[in-house]
């Protein structure tokens, strides 16, 4: 998802072909055995694998809205750090049974203490690194909303008025509701889906 936000934002357009990750094409694993996503491949067959590469390689290319100059390496690095450790063992609590001891409360229990930080960060300033969205909004707010998900009913009861504004509107807003369009996933022979801020079809 960042990495789309990222692509549409600098009015980069790609060849995409969604994955799902249960049937992963062939071709997929040929050009990145590792087997996850995003991957970006371009057309001197260079590749990015991992989304917030994506992200930097699209914005030094084009970044129209200034998102590089609020970059928060550190806040990114925790958010796709720690955060997503518990995240992942909170949201996909059955593949984690005894991991570390720990069981889901514990770790959303864990993430919930991000969010506390983020929640005082945002309580003196609309974004994460000022008064626009930059960066580090856009590769941590994606990350925020699967937390929120996972008992939305839950998220919603916690005392995190600004988190809770900031997410809102970032879910609101009208990039995000351009990139979150689903797509079925990619077969070999498949027309060619071209997405981008300048031509999606």
């Amino acid at each position: 998802m960042r990495a789309r936000l990222a692509l549409w934002s600098a009015g980069i357009t790609v060849e995409l072909r969604e994955v799902k990750l249960a049937n992963k094409p062939a071709e997929m694993l040929e050009i990145s055995p590792k087997g996850t996503v995003p991957v970006l491949q371009n057309p001197d067959g260079t590749l990015l694998e991992q989304s917030e590469d994506i992200m930097r390689w699209a914005l030094g290319r084009n970044d129209p809205e200034g998102w590089l100059e609020g970059d928060n390496r550190s806040l990114i690095e925790r958010n796709d750090g720690p955060f997503k450790h518990h995240l992942d063992r909170y949201k996909y609590a059955t593949r984690y049974q005894d991991d570390e001891g720990h069981g889901e409360v514990d770790h959303r229990n864990k993430g919930y203490e991000t969010l506390q930080d983020l929640d005082a960060r945002l309580s003196g300033q609309p974004q994460l690194c000022g008064p626009t969205r930059t960066i580090a909004d856009m590769a941590i707010f994606p990350f925020i909303r699967q937390f929120a998900n996972t008992d939305r009913a839950w998220f919603d009861t916690l005392e995190l008025p600004h988190l809770q504004r900031w997410l809102a509107g970032h879910l609101e807003s009208d990039i995000f509701k351009a990139i979150i369009r689903k797509f079925a996933p990619w077969n070999p022979g498949d027309e060619a889906i071209i997405f981008g801020s300048e031509q999606t079809s």
